[in-house]
């Protein structure tokens, strides 16, 4: 819908409509990495277990073979005498079967002797003479040992699709012999500044009313915590027909587009209408409930998911690592929510939230106290003091001091 300036105006959205109704249908290709270059991949498909491990019965602990028929009944005051046959080497098959009467002494991680179906530690045994012990202690069939299959049986799903790669994941592939893995590649996300007054870093001096651009740097970090791969697309001026040329000239070679628009309502409107002529289906919204951030743009360009920012840099990236990071995420396959570090505080003092929009309050973190820090959203040095933040949401109208708060943490 459009007034009669011919400006269109869409529905403000809640951050939560955003996280769950926007769900851009682009993934990145498959690629096949090894193990050691896929820590935080994302894997395409789950992947099973080609066999079993640990592959054969091994002991859980220093001590003897046995068969826990010939220990029942014994005790300190009572013990049960084994004759001790054997040894089992580490990384050897044993040579010695467990009979009855008799004991093969076990290393932990040694494989099981043939006939023995438990193994008594070696705390509850002594040698009684040589080459015969006394056990004090009775085990149960099964005790003091892993089975075959325990840890994972032969076609089990060991690493899920969808969710990145952890160390101990890494470890289990590694495991079970699998030493490469199919991967979705990383998203290109590329980067667009606007404004004519933005003006690039490497800048030595500013003229009056220029700015150096400070948030295709902050973004391009953000992207790469997401796991994506940031392109910075370069500085656009005001001008509705060069802003459209640089986007639809990108559109092609990312898998997401950003734009950090300018923070005058009729900049942000130019860029509105640049996006929605790129392709369907276009724009799903623009407007979030969230302060600071309001004048946030989602869309979905001939597949390419676009977020259109706030020109404000502190505005930008806190939607950017609300909203943006998990689009990322999720074009690069990610289909799980990531837990972020937390810590819980209490509030030093009263904070003032508008009900029907998501707050988000920087704070700063010490002995278990959260300070809120306050300035002008074009302060970046808000976010620079910040330990990180808290989230006040739609329904309140504000906390109060000492109020206990769950504060996400910056990394």
């Amino acid at each position: 819908m459009a007034d009669a300036a011919g400006r269109e105006f869409f529905t403000t959205r809640t951050v939560a409509d955003a996280l769950v109704g926007f769900r851009p249908r682009r993934r990145t290709r498959a690629e096949t990495l090894p193990l050691a270059a896929a820590l935080r991949r994302v894997p395409v498909g789950p992947v099973t277990a080609p066999h079993s491990l640990p592959g054969f019965a091994r002991s859980t602990v220093d001590g003897y073979a046995v068969r826990a028929v010939d220990t029942y009944g014994v005790s300190e005051g009572l013990p049960g005498y084994l004759t001790v046959t054997g040894a089992v080497r580490m990384g050897a098959e044993p040579d010695t079967a467990v009979t009855p009467g008799t004991a093969v002494a076990m290393p932990t991680g040694g494989v099981i002797s043939p006939g023995a179906d438990a193994v008594v530690m070696v705390e509850y045994t002594a040698e009684a003479m040589p080459g015969t012990i006394e056990v004090v202690r009775p085990v149960a069939p099964g005790e003091g040992i892993v089975r075959a299959d325990e840890d994972v049986r032969s076609g089990d799903e060991i690493v899920p699709g969808g969710r990145p790669l952890r160390p101990q994941d890494l470890g289990m592939l590694a495991a079970v012999g699998v030493t490469s893995v199919s991967v979705h590649a990383k998203p290109v996300v590329t980067i667009f500044s606007t404004g004519d007054e933005v003006v690039p870093p490497e800048a030595a001096e500013l003229k009056p009313g220029q700015v150096r651009d400070a948030t295709a740097s902050a973004l391009a970090a953000l992207v790469a915590d997401a796991g994506g791969e940031p392109a910075i697309g370069g500085i656009v001026p005001d001008d509705p027909g060069a802003l459209e040329a640089a986007l639809r000239g990108a559109l092609p070679a990312c898998d997401v587009l950003v734009i950090s628009a300018g923070s005058s309502v009729g900049a942000r409107d130019e860029t509105a209408k640049a996006v929605g002529r790129l392709g369907p289906p276009g724009i799903w919204c623009h407007g979030l409930a969230i302060k600071p951030g309001k004048p946030t743009l989602l869309a979905e360009c001939d597949g390419v998911p676009v977020i259109g920012l706030p020109g404000n840099p502190r505005s930008a990236l806190v939607v950017f690592r609300l909203i943006g990071m998990p689009i990322v995420r999720l074009v690069g396959g990610c289909e799980v929510s990531l837990p972020e570090p937390s810590t819980r505080a209490r509030l030093s003092r009263d904070v003032a939230s508008a009900t029907g929009r998501l707050d988000i309050v920087q704070v700063k973190v010490n002995a278990g106290v959260a300070a809120p820090v306050f300035g002008v959203s074009a302060l970046l040095s808000v976010l620079t003091e910040a330990d990180g933040y808290i989230m006040i949401p739609e329904e309140a109208t504000g906390l109060d001091a000492g109020s206990e708060v769950n504060v996400i943490l910056y990394g």
